[in-house]
């Protein structure tokens, strides 16, 4: 990864299509993945771009479907879940990448302790991942860290860590925002189209560096180093750049 200068993406169209990051990149950090916030304004800007785009919008982030649902209420479009762990395109149909439930199981009896002693800690089960939160607990991060890595390692399955803002995550290998990208990106309407990701962790510069790959537009959001090629400060700042997209289209 590189540091990026403030480099400003070029304005944005509707031919194009669109992958985005949800939490840090659409709406803002909190302190607990169910302590967030999703206003109607933010919620019409998505549904207005999908529709305008034909459909090419799809939210891929580290969240479950199923949670991604709940922020989103009623609209309905395409999803990449966990990582690309798990996908829905825009027909609904859901595609499930295998993971290892025994390993996981044991993994997470395995913290259980650890949670006791440690209440700023916080396991989320995302059905195919766990992730293990210190943003409570920030002086714990290198102790996290260590005993994810641990864990991971002695599971004796095909498992990898995943970092992210005050996260680490234990996952199945070899599928990631890249991928889910590229399996998108081989489907109506998506295919033909020009490429953009945006987002603004390390779980996000999978995606980067695919769309990268292609000839995409990356966006990294926010202060670090990064592959993306273009960078917008924050979330607003996401807003109205993915809100001149839609300028003379309505």
């Amino acid at each position: 990864m590189k540091t990026l200068r403030n480099n400003t993406p070029p304005a944005p169209s509707v031919e194009w299509a669109y992958f985005l990051d949800v939490d840090g990149t659409l709406i803002d950090i909190a302190d607990s993945p169910d302590a967030v916030h999703v206003d109607a304004t933010l919620l019409g800007l998505i549904e207005c771009l999908h529709r305008a785009t034909g459909g090419a919008v799809a939210l891929v982030s580290g969240r479950c479907i199923s949670d991604l649902e709940g922020l989103l209420g009623g609209l309905h479009l395409p999803l990449a879940g966990q990582h690309g762990l798990e996908r829905r395109d825009l027909a609904g149909r859901l595609w499930i990448h295998a993971a290892a439930p025994d390993a996981k199981c044991a993994i997470k009896e395995a913290l259980s302790p650890v949670l006791a002693r440690h209440p700023g800690l916080l396991l989320e089960d995302k059905g195919l991942t766990l992730a293990l939160h210190y943003r409570m607990a920030p002086s714990l991060a290198g102790y996290a860290h260590r005993l994810m890595r641990r864990l991971a390692g002695s599971a004796g399955t095909d498992l990898e860590i995943q970092r992210g803002k005050c996260v680490v995550e234990i996952k199945p290998a070899g599928v990631d925002k890249g991928t889910a990208v590229a399996e998108y990106l081989t489907e109506p309407p998506f295919q033909t189209r020009r490429p953009v990701f945006i987002g603004d962790d390390l779980n996000d510069e999978h995606g980067f560096a695919e769309v990268n790959r292609i000839g995409g537009i990356s966006v990294k959001v926010g202060k670090g180093p990064s592959c993306a090629r273009y960078r917008l400060a924050d979330v607003a700042a996401v807003h109205r750049w993915l809100g001149d997209a839609l300028k003379g289209k309505e």
